[in-house]
């Protein structure tokens, strides 16, 4: 479940604050339990209601994987509300758990030889009433001052497509993904459940806004999607090495990190 979770603008949660006049966002690392939790009650709201299902009963989505963990949350001073949110996995911590999350869903076999730092970006997150692209530009900020400043390699994860459709919308994306931006052979995971075969949408589908910011920032997809049945959703695993981010994207981010 390694899930960006990103709601269509405008939606409201009920109890949820109103987004503030005038936001002002800042990024930093969550360390307490508290800020931590926080974030786990974000990623299940935002998850449990764009894949309309029930995640956990306690409105906390959390796994073995937390712990282990680097907390990256963005918030509005004005509120102070956690509105942002994505997680790191550093590739010696996995190594003690036997493996990065995604490994769940694909066979990382090719991967295993890569060289240097590598690092697993998952649980991505941001609160409907701030999906302006402020939000994401400073969560993005702080992760890109995070992958240069800790000499970060690779940066390795899963970005989702609904597949409330029937999975017409992946059929639609994923020839064009394949054409532009497929890994060399030498660099192809494989999932371990395939996605439905599907009749592609005749619009071509729409690719989701992160998968769309990372294919800007010079990712590349390493093969077929992996099928996640329990959230009805289509994972593509993303795979970026660093210092082949496009300058356009490094100098933007690098100066919103300061």
């Amino acid at each position: 479940m390694a899930k960006l979770g990103f709601l269509k603008a405008g939606k409201r949660w009920l109890g949820s604050p109103a987004k503030s006049a005038s936001p002002q966002l800042h990024a930093r690392w969550l360390t307490s339990r508290r800020d931590i939790l926080r974030a786990q009650r974000l990623r299940c709201r935002t998850f449990s209601e764009e894949f309309g299902i029930r995640i956990s009963p306690f409105g906390v989505d959390r796994d073995r994987f937390d712990r282990h963990c680097l907390h990256l949350g963005v918030e509005d001073r004005t509120t102070g509300a956690l509105i942002g949110y994505t997680r790191l996995l550093p590739g010696e911590a996995a190594r003690s758990l036997g493996g990065f999350y995604s490994r769940n869903e694909f066979d990382l076999a090719r991967l295993a030889e890569l060289p240097g730092h590598v690092v697993e970006v998952g649980r991505t997150c941001v609160h409907p009433n701030y999906r302006s692209g402020a939000t994401i530009a400073v969560l993005w900020a702080a992760l890109a001052r995070y992958l240069f400043t800790a000499r970060v390699d690779y940066l390795i994860g899963c970005a989702s497509i609904p597949m409330a459709d029937g999975g017409a919308g992946v059929a639609g994306i994923m020839p064009g993904l394949r054409e532009r931006y497929l890994t060399h052979e030498d660099l192809r995971v494989v999932p371990r459940l395939p996605v439905p075969a599907a009749l592609p949408c005749e619009t071509g589908g729409v690719m989701p806004p992160l998968l769309k910011a990372y294919m800007r920032m010079g990712a590349q997809i390493a093969g077929e999607p992996c099928w996640d049945p329990d959230f009805n959703c289509a994972d593509v695993f993303i795979l970026l090495e660093v210092n082949k981010i496009s300058r356009r994207y490094r100098d933007h981010f690098m100066a919103k990190a300061g």
